[in-house]
């Protein structure tokens, strides 16, 4: 029997949907899940490092009452197990050599060399942290016979610690150690212990709770003291027994320099074998079973599992340092090119009598491709007539569905033409207003740009040296009263205005903003006008420009407004496109890194800069975020804050040298430090959230903002007056 298909109900309905809008969106989780791992990377480096959770106190020397006496006059075996309260002596002319605080990957391999070489067994008391990092050393000494014993993890002074903290030392220390050599240990060492007889009541309780984990409990009775260095003769001295007694010796084979303590033991060895003496292992020694005891099953893989996790950590963080130099030298560089090149380009058009060639005065065609600017539209293009230079004004609608169109027609300004088309994007709509352009020099802005009165003007001298090309204008972000708009606006000043002057100077421009740039027609025809290939095609049709041979330039005082982005949403979807369209840009244009003439030059100089400046750098630069966290976090703090300040101030100077030479006030760059934060993160993720969809082979489309109008030309808009009469519209079907 069939059953008729259930409706949903209403509410139901609603649910889901809601549901559905609260969903992370993919292009969020997955940086920010990139971001948790490098996180979590470098707090698994941190933690074993002993920079998370490490306790570096140690505990003063305190009254021994509660000491049980056959601990204080015994041997340096202390069997607290069971609630017993025993200590054994090591017999005469046995010698168990034990080496603290390892293994370290310069110094372990030598004294394991030696040993071997004079036929020695030793015990080492390994810590987590090093064995974690350096699980092969733990296993070469398991397999060449020598006995391991727990030293903790981060190596704290136990006196200090929780039973709770204890028991997590011991557990991660065995961690460790089953993931390194595959086997359990019953033997420990605490950290800054001596002799027996320097048990007090701090250290007395731990070693209790320790025998009632199951530990023997190793201290020494001859101590090499070789830690202070004191030369290879008096480390041998302290190290050897008096009267061919048994011995447990002390020393170490990490924690600094251990040269004198490896020449020592070369000789210590066959000197003292001379006399008699063997060196065992504790257990060989004491004629006792082995402390090591084989793990398997799920123990055996959390152990390698933690172990794999520590090199991974190791590995990953180490390239994050690297990818942190990279940003390092990128961001200083680009500092200084920045401030060298930039005073180089405005000493040059600033000084008295500089001059492109022969003023240009011929009329010029700007070309305004609107889609749905409604809002918009009536003030980009009020603002044109205002201008100083003769000009002819093409409105290119592209299949607007707000009315774009009919608001500039009802407008009747002269000079005016309305081209409609259907839409096919801005590059379609910028070629059919090249196709009815009449004039030769053309000039290109955003539907929500207004232009000052000298701005046509400005932005077509260039032309006056025949060898330009193409011109790039000065953008500035209109709408810079709110806390995005005003970190636009440093990015604009900073970023982008001053990055212009540095390509100027170097002949490499890589985009001629689509909100106010000019071309001439010969050089557009020549590459064959506008692409849409990219997203980016103000950043392509630059590129073909100077692959062809042609000059392009920058224009300080061709000022354009342009309304930015009001919302991270929409900050979002335009910088999305950007990032990507700059990527397919770069790899469209990839040829020219191999091919001669301009070409080859743009591609071995443009395409280098503009792939580590604009791509690699803003990808690397949260590292610098991520490190200023850590450090300031988990240490070393003052030199962290210290080093970001400095990179701060090496930024601010920057942004206040652009502002002058924009002259600019200096009050948005209050909130330069919040947008060093904040900012570039947004911009982190936008760019990661670009690559994912270029290795995806992913199809971003369009991102069509939502603009206010409320952008106008310092000094307001042209009048609103009507004209009368005849006008020269000419609406192309």
């Amino acid at each position: 029997m069939a059953f008729p298909a259930r409706r949903r109900r209403p509410a139901a309905a609603a649910r889901d949907s809601a549901a559905r809008r609260r969903r992370v969106p993919m292009r969020l989780m997955l940086p920010s899940l990139v971001l948790v791992a490098m996180m979590a990377m470098l707090m698994v480096r941190g933690y074993v490092h002993s920079e998370i959770l490490a306790d570096h106190r140690v505990q003063p020397e305190a009254a021994a009452d509660k000491v049980p006496d056959e601990i204080l006059d015994g041997g340096p075996v202390i069997d607290s197990r069971g609630g017993r309260s025993t200590s054994r002596e090591v017999p005469d002319h046995r010698l168990v050599l034990t080496f603290d605080d390892g293994p370290d990957p310069v110094w372990t391999p030598q004294v394991l060399d030696v040993l071997k070489e004079h036929h020695a067994h030793a015990v080492f008391f390994v810590t987590g942290t090093m064995a974690s990092r350096y699980p092969e050393l733990v296993q070469r000494m398991v397999d060449e016979g020598h006995e391991v014993g727990l030293h903790t993890f981060n190596h704290p002074d136990l006196s200090f610690q929780s039973k709770k903290r204890i028991s997590w030392e011991l557990s991660q220390n065995q961690l460790a150690l089953a993931g390194a050599a595959g086997i359990r240990t019953s033997l420990f060492r605490p950290p800054y212990s001596s002799f027996a007889d320097a048990m007090d009541n701090e250290s007395w309780p731990v070693t209790e709770y320790i025998g009632s984990r199951g530990y023997l409990t190793v201290v020494n009775n001859t101590d090499s003291e070789d830690w202070k260095k004191p030369g290879v003769e008096e480390i041998i001295r302290r190290a050897t027994p008096k009267g061919g007694k048994g011995a447990i010796v002390l020393m170490h084979d990490s924690g600094g320099d251990r040269h004198q303590t490896v020449q020592a033991l070369d000789r210590f060895l066959p000197e003292l074998a001379s006399r008699g003496y063997e060196f065992e292992n504790l257990t060989e020694a004491l004629g006792a079973p082995s402390a090591h005891t084989p793990v398997t099953g799920l123990d055996l893989w959390k152990g390698k599992a933690w172990i794999f996790l520590v090199g991974a950590a190791e590995n990953i963080t180490g390239v994050l340092m690297v990818g942190l130099a990279v940003i390092g030298v990128l961001v200083i560089s680009r500092f200084v090119l920045m401030l060298l090149l930039s005073v180089l380009h405005a000493r040059r058009v600033r000084r008295p009598g500089f001059g492109w060639g022969p003023p240009v005065t011929e009329p010029v065609s700007v070309l305004v491709p609107a889609y749905n600017e409604a809002k918009c539209i009536e003030n980009t293009v009020r603002s044109l007539m205002a201008s100083e230079h003769p000009i002819e004004v093409l409105v290119i609608d592209d299949g607007s569905d707000d009315g774009t169109a009919r608001i500039v027609e009802d407008l009747r300004l002269p000079g005016v033409r309305v081209v409609r088309q259907l839409n096919a994007g801005k590059p379609a709509a910028l070629n059919r207003g090249i196709a009815n352009a009449r004039h030769d020099l053309i000039v290109m802005m955003d539907g929500d740009t207004v232009f000052e009165p000298s701005t046509v003007r400005e932005l077509v001298q260039p032309f006056g040296d025949p060898k330009v090309g193409a011109v790039a204008g000065n953008a500035k972000v209109g709408n810079r009263d709110s806390l995005i708009g005003a970190w636009q606006h440093i990015e604009y000043v900073m970023g982008f205005n001053l990055d212009r002057r540095m390509y100027d100077v170097l002949g490499c421009m890589p985009t001629i903003p689509g909100a106010v740039g000019a071309f001439r027609r010969s050089a557009l025809e020549r590459v064959g006008g506008m692409s849409d290939d990219t997203l980016a095609e103000d950043t392509d049709i630059t590129m073909a420009m100077h692959r062809d041979g042609w000059k392009v330039v920058y224009a300080e005082k061709a000022r354009a407004w342009t309304e930015a982005p009001e919302s991270v949403q929409q900050l979002w979807s335009q910088r999305y496109r950007w990032s990507y369209g700059t990527m397919q840009a770069i790899w469209k244009h990839r040829r020219a890194l191999f091919e001669r003439g301009p070409s080859g030059r743009f591609g071995r100089v443009g395409l280098p800069f503009v792939s580590l400046f604009m791509v690699l750098a803003p990808l690397l630069a949260p590292l610098i975020d991520v490190f200023l966290l850590y450090g300031v976090v988990f240490g070393p703090t003052q030199r962290t804050i210290v080093a970001w300040l400095g990179v701060l101030a090496v930024q601010a100077v920057c942004a206040a040298y652009a502002f002058r030479l924009d002259r600019e006030r200096m009050t948005h760059l209050i909130s330069l430090p919040l947008q060093q934060i904040l900012y570039r993160q947004l911009m982190y993720v936008v760019l990661l959230q670009s690559w994912i969809t270029a290795l995806t082979g992913g199809r971003l489309r369009w991102q069509k903002l939502r603009r206010t109008g409320a952008v106008e030309a310092p000094g307001g808009p042209a009048p609103r007056q009507r004209t009368g009469g005849t006008n020269d519209r000419r609406p192309v079907a």
